[in-house]
């Protein structure tokens, strides 16, 4: 009581100060008790209506969300008051573009999202994991999106028109029909063909699947789209010119020539490069020829996750992720980018190696281990790949004439270039300063990127994905106690492909253009996928969905 009667007379008090002032100094009293009768009214119609009709809400909700609700209801209502002036312009000049310049409507909205998120997702983890780790999912992308689009405006990242994706914004729609079909027909039918056909065939039919699936999606802009992306004066056929006839001279002066070549061809070691050279001089001349390796061997490495997860995990499992793997939302960029070959290649190395070392066979070992020394020749990105055959390597422990085999397949490309005169690590620093001086890549923001990369990661892999996560993450922490169960080497598989990512991610030599960078990385991830029970209809949907729309939104070069 004691207590109560000193808040009443220190309150006084306080009301007499604020009174005194008012008499004092006030020069418009009528304008004054305007604005007081305002204030009460405002504050007894709209506001205190306002409380009782959030706590009433708030009150019928589970005790699980009823507090933090409260709370971020509370927060947002006095972070909104706070910046309601800013959000109406007042203050703001015609004649001083400075004063109040920045877009205050959508930051609000953004720290309002940011609040609902804070308080929201918790409460959601605790009810539905699944549920919350595909809100994070789409709370990512879309942020990622918006934030990108106000640092474009601001004139932070001005590299992209469509930030984080090296990309323009554009909409179809009638154009994506076959794909649509295909998609369709893929979700009725992929469920029951993985589990009933022999599994030979069942490769046969994700291969398949998967090419048509790409090659649907990029028909949506025409024929042309198919070899277009690689008909850009950027791309690496562009430089196949400077080969000329003496491939081994070009490759002992790469180096030093590094800054006269197109912008793929001197971003990436000599190998990609002297690839397609290669398919040119066997007679396959021209970019449709390149295109449809690029497309063949991207869309295989859905057969060669498949295998490996056969290899580790079992046949139960590998059925199970199949279908994710062919309908996955990366085939975007599988028609067409050279980095689906590099997926392919890394995919078949390390299936190559899962095999040679379980079944202890020394041929399919070295096989494996010489796709693994070419990766780094192809891209000096693709060293955190690594992380998934040492995976492999854990989980099957091969003796060492395995280990012997593999490390001698992967001297072999190593050996040969730099017999020809390529250092490898004078590639890379070449290419790091050529990266300096560009100026492209390098004037990204690295902060917005490091996050913004992976809603880019999230988008290839797709919502399933997301939704799986949760459980595979339990696996993976089993895992690391009990090898030997098929959900925890899919889980291990999954998880390496996400350690290379967030790796060459923190690197920050991957600031933008990453939706074509992470899918090598992205076909392992999907494995993940593998903890959905069969059929799965409706997040093998969701994936195709989210392909469709990318593409039916994002006009991108490759």
């Amino acid at each position: 009581m004691k207590t109560r009667l000193l808040a009443y007379a220190s309150g006084a008090v306080l009301i007499g100060i604020g009174l005194l002032g008012i008499v004092r100094d006030l020069d418009d009293p009528v304008g004054w008790a305007v604005w007081f009768a305002g204030v009460v009214v405002a504050h007894d119609a709209v506001l205190m209506p306002a409380v009782l009709a959030a706590g009433a809400l708030t009150g019928r909700l589970p005790d699980a969300y009823r507090r933090g609700a409260q709370v971020a209801l509370a927060m947002a209502a006095v972070v909104s008051l706070v910046a309601l002036p800013l959000v109406l312009g007042k203050g703001r000049r015609a004649d001083n573009p400075s004063q109040l310049p920045l877009s205050y409507g959508w930051n609000l909205l953004v720290v309002l999202a940011v609040i609902a998120a804070a308080f929201g997702l918790p409460a959601l983890w605790r009810r539905n994991r699944q549920a919350a780790a595909v809100a994070v999912w789409a709370l990512l992308v879309a942020g990622s999106f918006l934030v990108g689009d106000r640092l474009r405006r601001a004139g932070v990242a001005t590299e992209d028109a469509l930030p984080p994706l090296h990309a323009e914004g554009r909409l179809l729609t009638w154009q994506l029909l076959p794909a649509v079909l295909v998609a369709g027909a893929a979700v009725a039918a992929l469920p029951v063909l993985s589990r009933r056909l022999p599994w030979t065939w069942t490769l046969l039919a994700a291969w398949a699947t998967s090419a048509l699936w790409a090659v649907s999606l990029a028909m949506s802009d025409g024929w042309d789209a198919l070899a277009g992306p690689l008909n850009a004066p950027t791309e690496y056929p562009a430089g196949i010119a400077a080969v000329g006839d003496d491939p081994l001279a070009w490759t002992r002066t790469f180096t030093e020539k590094l800054g006269g070549y197109t912008t793929h061809v001197r971003g990436h070691p000599p190998l990609p490069t002297l690839l397609l050279w290669g398919l040119d001089a066997a007679g396959a001349h021209g970019t449709g020829w390149s295109a449809a390796l690029i497309i063949a061997a991207g869309s295989s490495a859905v057969v060669a996750v498949a295998l490996t997860v056969r290899t580790l995990a079992g046949e139960e499992t590998a059925r199970r992720v199949v279908p994710f793997l062919a309908l996955a939302p990366f085939a975007v960029w599988i028609a067409t980018s050279m980095d689906a070959f590099f997926m392919g290649v890394g995919a078949w190395a390390v299936a190559l190696v899962a095999v040679g070392a379980r079944r202890g066979s020394l041929t399919v070992a070295a096989g494996g281990g010489l796709l693994l020394g070419t990766l780094p020749y192809l891209s000096y990105g693709l060293l955190p790949l690594f992380a998934v055959p040492a995976v492999v390597l854990l989980l099957t422990r091969p003796r060492v004439r395995v280990l012997a085999a593999i490390g001698c397949g992967a001297v072999i490309v190593p050996l040969a270039f730099t017999l020809a005169g390529f250092w490898w690590l004078d590639g890379v620093e070449a290419t790091h300063a050529t990266y300096l001086i560009s100026r492209g890549s390098a004037q990204r923001p690295y902060a917005y990127f490091a996050v913004a990369n992976l809603a880019v990661l999230g988008l290839l892999v797709g919502p399933a994905v997301a939704h799986a996560l949760p459980a595979a993450l339990g696996d993976l922490r089993g895992g690391l106690k009990h090898l030997g169960t098929p959900a925890a080497a899919a889980a291990l598989l999954a998880g390496a492909g996400l350690l290379g990512t967030l790796a060459l991610d923190a690197s920050g030599v991957t600031r933008g253009e990453v939706e074509r960078i992470w899918l090598p990385y992205a076909a392992w991830v999907v494995v993940a996928a593998a903890r959905h029970r069969e059929p799965a209809r409706g997040p093998l949907a969701a994936q195709a969905v989210t392909a469709v729309l990318v593409q039916a939104l994002v006009l991108s070069p490759w």
